[in-house]
């Protein structure tokens, strides 16, 4: 009889053989062995798991193929935000990057990373002991949902490491994709069963990875490829020889990689793969490149939405001729109207375009686009369609021009010309349904109050159901109400519930922008947040206060006013704070906030330590004082790192400005290094 002992050693053995195996073929697509023996080794591991589940381990090649049924998603806050690039569309733009980088750097040397960008959707994972533990999708870039059981089936992907020399907790992240030959068949089955096709890869791979059935996904056929290594105790300073570590552990990392030392060979680098890309077994969007030193990455540090040590290259936009087979108008929740043309479906870069937005009334008018012209189509980034161009000589001899409405194709309102703008607005603030629905729409999105399952359609059930006529109406829902619309069943309606009872404890800042105040995006109403600290003192300011706030001027300040005027806004917010909305900055946030620097004017120069540039920023105005880009009799301080610049240095000393250190710095806001 053999022993529990030996039949964990073979267990274990076939594991170990199979990982290696799938890392061959899947990764290195360099099989040793043949499918049969593959199955063979595969069908033993089963048998023996069956016989002996005391020793079963979720992390098994076995269960690759997934099988229980996921239960919806949890949502988990990233560690490290995912933040989205900055895009750029030419050389030059790249060049004026790369000049951007060395002058942010003082002039040090810089070795960048140029990479390929796999069109697909963003995936986070992280492994503990060497061993996966989570994958959580990129989300909102603060949160994502947790697909770790589907990811769990992707054979590229390593459940447990190879070699050594991994930290025992790393993130890594990278693109889940779905290969042409995957997609391909996927389509041709889905045609065959009569049911919808998927538009291009990257839809395909997105909606497979949100699949709930784990088996499902796993017989589609997605892969990954993994771009970037986070977390303490990395193997390198450098984030290519992180990646070559990376490679080593068992993740697929594209050989496309490459290190750049000049604008040459950064030039070379995007001409070359142009037209080389057409050769991947995989769809493409553009290149990335990244700046190598992790060092001179953290002294970069990032805007609000991006990295400045890494930057999209995206490809020349795919041209198609098509025919324009009408021009509707539609109506967004600010009231201004987009001319949108509806085509002759047409195939461009991956995707079936049917619809082109055109805008304006003035762009039609360049245009001078007429009925049922033939018109010229490409991809903006290869993202957004858009119309290039008109093929007068294929134009029909009766043709009419295309002419812009004059009154709301909702509501019948006339509508009115902004001022200095292209743009006509339908003034029907509260009265024009996809005004409302679309307030609503986004007052419910993910960066906003994040409601789930609330999306546009559902907006325009509640609205013309009479259930949401504006967005306090969202927290008179009840479970009961929700029941008794058209195929509503029980957890739709537990779910937009428990979205409504969490969206309570969502910070101020994010109500402030979730209003559609005009002109207050998320970043304005972060800055209106911490200056005023709640909606009762920001509701009271005049334009001349508002104007006092960094980075608000008069055309921002005079939107605000107007919308806190409004009694119907006003109306809004009181229902909104009887339901418990939060009206003013948490205690915590308040807590973190001082007024040590009273106003304080700073200059923030060279390279640091302690903290990146971002960071320092956001000490700056957390402690009441102002970060600003260049020196004036107005600066008060100047926060030099190393290597400040020597026309900064002098211009300072001229004017007799304090030049302060990391510490000074910190010791003055009660901060310290550690």
């Amino acid at each position: 009889m053999t022993s529990p002992e030996l039949i964990k050693d073979q267990i274990e053995s076939l594991r170990r053989e199979l990982e290696r195996h799938n890392h061959s073929y899947y990764v290195l697509n360099a099989p040793t062995i043949s499918d049969r023996e593959f199955d063979e080794m595969m069908a033993t591991l089963s048998r023996l798991e069956a016989e002996h589940p005391e020793f079963d381990d979720p992390l098994s090649p076995t269960h690759r193929v997934g099988s229980d049924l996921t239960k919806g998603f949890e949502q988990v806050p990233h560690i490290y935000p995912m933040l989205s690039l900055a895009n750029t569309y030419s050389i030059e733009e790249v060049d004026d990057y790369v000049r951007r980088c060395r002058d942010g750097l003082m002039g040090e040397e810089i070795t960048f990373v140029g990479e390929m960008k796999f069109d697909g959707t963003s995936i986070s994972l992280i492994y503990e002991g060497g061993r996966l533990v989570r994958a959580v999708t990129r989300g909102d870039g603060e949160k994502g949902d947790v697909v770790t059981e589907n990811v769990k089936t992707i054979p590229g992907i390593p459940l447990r490491l190879h070699g050594t020399g991994w930290p025992d907790r790393f993130e890594i992240r990278g693109e889940i994709v779905m290969p042409w030959k995957s997609f391909d068949r996927l389509n041709a089955e889905r045609e065959e069963q009569g049911e919808p096709l998927f538009a291009n890869p990257r839809n395909a791979a997105s909606g497979t990875l949100k699949m709930q059935n784990p088996a499902e996904v796993s017989r589609r056929g997605l892969d990954a490829y993994f771009y970037y290594l986070l977390g303490e105790n990395l193997p390198a300073d450098t984030h290519y020889d992180n990646m070559l570590e990376a490679r080593k552990w068992g993740f697929k990392v594209s050989d496309v990689m490459t290190r750049l030392h000049t604008l040459d060979e950064v030039n070379d680098f995007i001409n070359h793969w142009d037209h080389a890309r057409s050769e991947l077994p995989v769809a493409t969007d553009g290149l990335v490149f990244k700046i190598d030193s992790l060092r001179q990455q953290l002294n970069l540090g990032f805007t609000s939405k991006t990295p400045r040590w890494a930057i999209a290259y995206k490809f020349q936009a795919e041209r198609a001729l098509t025919k324009l087979e009408f021009v509707s108008f539609e109506v967004g929740r600010s009231g201004i109207i987009t001319p949108v043309a509806n085509l002759d479906p047409v195939l461009l870069s991956g995707t079936i375009v049917k619809r082109a937005s055109l805008h304006n009334e003035d762009i039609i008018r360049q245009l001078d686009i007429h009925e049922h012209d033939m018109v010229y189509v490409e991809k903006g980034g290869e993202i957004i369609p858009k119309i290039t161009g008109v093929d007068t000589a294929a134009r029909q001899a009766d043709s009419q021009p295309v002419k812009f409405v004059s009154v709301c194709p909702a509501c019948n309102t006339p509508l009115v010309r902004v001022e200095g703008e292209a743009a006509w607005v339908c003034p029907n603030k509260y009265g024009c349904p996809p005004q409302i629905t679309g307030r609503v729409e986004h007052f419910v999105g993910r960066r906003m109050m994040d409601i789930d399952g609330i999306g546009e359609e559902i907006c325009e059930v509640l609205f013309a159901t009479g259930l949401v006529r504006d967005i306090a109406d969202i927290y008179t829902l009840t479970r009961e109400k929700l029941m008794t619309l058209e195929r509503f069943g029980e957890r739709s309606a537990d779910r937009i519930m428990e979205g409504i009872a969490r969206s309570l404890t969502v910070p101020f800042e994010r109500v402030l922008y979730a209003l559609s105040i005009p002109y207050v995006g998320e970043t304005v109403a972060k800055k209106l947040a911490r200056a005023t600290g709640s909606l009762d003192r920001l509701m009271e300011m005049t334009e001349e206060q508002l104007t006092a706030i960094d980075d608000i001027g008069p055309a921002i300040a005079r939107s605000i006013r107007e919308y806190f005027d409004s009694p119907v806004n006003r109306d809004i917010i009181a229902r909104l704070r009887e339901a418990g909305v939060q009206m003013e900055v948490s205690a915590t946030r308040a807590a973190e906030t001082t007024n040590r620097l009273n106003g304080a004017s700073i200059v923030i120069s060279g390279t640091f330590v302690h903290h990146s540039r971002d960071q320092y920023k956001e000490l700056i105005e957390l402690n009441g004082g102002k970060s600003v880009g260049s020196i004036s009799k107005k600066t008060d301080y100047v926060l030099a790192g190393a290597n400040m610049g020597p026309a900064k240095l002098e211009k300072a000393s001229k004017l007799g400005i304090p030049i302060i250190d990391e510490d000074q710095f910190l010791a003055m806001i009660g901060d310290s290094a550690e």
